[in-house]
């Protein structure tokens, strides 16, 4: 994905380069903190209940997530990798060994960034314009993608995501583990649901499926996903 197509989410991305915040140059007891920060949630802690609860986002955002943003900035400091896009990051990153440390928490950061943007109260239901069209001509209808969404979520084996990503003319429904994310394959990622056991446990223990039905049918922000077409 190109840089552009983050500004579609409405945030001042903590991984642009400084100079596009205002940090370079700064100095001073008012100058920003540095290194990446915490993106702001695109919504209240509360705003997805009753199906994702308050606790739920509070530990999954607020430790969760807040520990990629730490752990990237431990292992960047004082590196030539030090300021760099996370998205850069992730893409240099992928399949380095040495590197993996780097990898795991840049691309963490940015998978929950982008899901907390794939959901929205008063979510889910039906996408209309392209984004259906382009959904009912790749899987042989709206119903048939839910479908197979939730199931490949389902069998995702441990830690992970599944994605809806458009690969050309066409989407596609990808799953990876652990931090792996679309954007290091060379796919443009649409939407996607955290099937981590931390998404979920506190509101549906070992329910993963019940999670994920619950993602498509009332959460799902389909204008997100419209927004990150090519």
């Amino acid at each position: 994905m190109r840089a552009n197509k983050l500004d579609r989410w409405g945030v001042a991305w903590p991984w642009a380069p400084a100079t596009l915040l205002g940090f370079a140059g700064t100095a001073g007891k008012n100058a920003p903190p540095a290194g990446v920060q915490l993106p702001p949630l695109p919504y209240d802690l509360n705003a997805l209940e009753p199906f994702i609860s308050v606790r739920t986002m509070s530990f999954h955002y607020g430790k969760h997530h807040q520990a990629y943003v730490d752990n990237l900035n431990k292992l960047t400091t004082g590196t030539p990798r030090a300021g760099q896009p996370v998205e850069k990051l992730v893409q240099e990153t992928c399949g380095v060994a040495e590197q993996a440390g780097v990898f795991n928490n840049a691309a963490q950061l940015w998978n929950h960034t982008f899901f907390w943007h794939s959901m929205k109260s008063g979510g889910g239901g039906r996408p209309a314009g392209r984004l259906l069209e382009m959904i009912e001509r790749s899987f042989s209808g709206f119903e048939a993608f839910k479908s197979a969404f939730v199931e490949a979520g389902v069998a995702q084996f441990g830690s992970g995501w599944v994605w809806l990503v458009q690969d050309g003319a066409l989407l596609k429904i990808a799953k990876t583990s652990n931090a792996d994310t679309p954007m290091a394959h060379g796919q443009t990622a649409l939407i996607t649901c955290d099937v981590w056991e931390h998404a979920y446990y506190l509101d549906y223990q070992n329910r993963r499926k019940d999670f994920l039905q619950m993602f498509v049918d009332h959460l799902a922000n389909w204008d997100f996903a419209a927004s990150q077409l090519k």
